[in-house]
């Protein structure tokens, strides 16, 4: 039975019986007798096939069957890992997710210490906006997400563990870094955006909008570094993490705009509510935890705090 919800599992994600039948090496027929035992196993119909079209439609009992045997896939897969790490060494694999930000400035330096004291797990990270880092958690195709924006779901644990410092970033010499703040002076501004979905871009809306500014004209990029890039050759203003521009500020390629006002926001590692984390999982949460305290001030990503192997 597992065999056949996992091929059911391939089919769907799929959308394409041959291609399902690719992915888990298996062959197209095998692949749709699976598919009959399961159908005739549960007693509906599960995929709709079109043989004119040759496209196949997921019923609504399908669906069901789908998300439920994620569920089942996972709940196994954690049982083998926890198996795995009865031992004092920590195995299997810790898929992460997370949002840019974290994923390409806060996460690169924990995980070089966290991989140095857990060499045999194997580490996956995605790293895509806050939207489809949830999306995945919510398929089971990550074990934890660090996600930087509003949750879209209440289906998670949510727990903070870094404050972010957010600030008014503008190319080196702008006329607004010589001029007394104001919020009219950013009126009418260009501003440097990322994409609907991003934290990023969240925040910077919630800026705008909590001061009434008015945006000439918004342009949007689809990373961090090509909003700092924007930003270094004068094509508009931003309001972004300070990590991201730190070392620009340090070589007097973007300048920092003052205000009467700090600006954070957090980071949070979310998790499936009802699951039991994995051993994996829960190691993680620990030194993370350990090594970024929240609400106490924020951590600089260059610090020289270490963290110790949590024992099993």
């Amino acid at each position: 039975m597992i065999e056949e919800l996992l091929t059911f599992i391939a089919v769907v994600e799929h959308k394409n019986f041959t291609k399902a039948a690719e992915s888990i090496h298996l062959s197209q027929p095998s692949v749709s007798l699976h598919i009959k035992h399961l159908e005739e196993y549960f007693g509906c119909t599960l995929i709709q096939r079109s043989v004119k079209q040759k496209t196949i439609h997921i019923t609504e009992e399908g669906i069901l069957l789908y998300e439920r045997s994620k569920h089942i896939h996972k709940i196994l897969e954690d049982t083998k890992d926890y198996f795995i790490n009865k031992s004092t060494t920590l195995k299997g694999k810790l898929r992460i997710g997370a949002s840019f930000t974290i994923g390409e400035y806060f996460l690169p330096s924990f995980l070089g210490q966290f991989n140095t004291l857990y060499p045999d797990l194997e580490i996956e990270v995605v790293i895509e906006n806050t939207h489809n880092i949830c999306k995945k958690m919510n398929d089971f195709q990550v074990d934890i997400a660090l996600i930087e924006g509003s949750i879209p779901s209440t289906n998670y644990e949510i727990h903070p563990f870094y404050e972010d410092r957010l600030v008014l970033a503008v190319p080196y010499q702008h006329p607004l870094t010589n001029a007394e703040f104001s919020i009219e002076a950013l009126q009418n501004q260009t501003w440097i955006s990322r994409e609907q979905g991003s934290g990023t871009r969240e925040h910077l809306e919630f800026f705008l909008s909590d001061h009434h500014v008015h945006a000439k004209n918004v342009i949007v990029f689809g990373s961090n570094y090509s909003i700092k890039e924007a930003v270094k050759n004068n094509l508009g203003i931003t309001f972004i993490s300070s990590m991201v521009v730190d070392s620009s500020l340090n070589n007097k390629e973007i300048a920092i705009i003052k205000t009467p006002n700090k600006y954070t926001r957090s980071f949070s590692y979310i998790l499936q509510k009802g699951i039991v984390p994995s051993k994996a999982v829960q190691v993680f949460v620990e030194l993370l935890k350990h090594l970024h305290s929240y609400p106490q001030g924020r951590t600089n990503t260059t610090s020289t705090t270490t963290i110790s192997k949590i024992s099993n």
